[in-house]
């Protein structure tokens, strides 16, 4: 793993809101800290109401972790634009990450320990 990349489980439970709504609640969640970013909270799929989200033909590159593929939360009330990511196949030093979904906590989406 690149020596500035750190994965951890997360300890207790962590949700995510967007709109009103919860998309979702984990116990599962990874901690990834790069350098001196804040840390970011990686949800499983599984524990992520995904029919509120939709593919993006967003994607950026990260020399560390990979290819990011990116979705928008779609609410009754609002489309929040591409503020969800996850990588799909990433590097095998950050393999941990796949089949997880990250959340830009914009103000719009709250990413929170509970």
């Amino acid at each position: 793993m690149a020596n500035h990349i750190t994965i951890r489980k997360a300890q207790g439970t962590w949700s995510v809101r967007a709109g009103g709504a919860i998309l979702g609640e984990s116990n599962d969640a990874l901690e990834l800290q790069e350098g001196d970013y804040p840390a970011v909270i990686y949800f499983p799929r599984k524990d992520i109401a995904m029919a509120f989200l939709d593919s993006s033909d967003k994607s950026t590159h990260c020399p560390h972790k990979g290819d990011a593929t990116y979705f928008s939360v779609v609410t009754k009330s609002t489309t929040l634009r591409d503020v969800v990511w996850s990588y799909e196949a990433p590097k095998e030093a950050v393999a941990r990450i796949k089949d997880h979904l990250a959340f830009y906590a914009n103000g719009e989406v709250t990413v929170e320990q509970i």
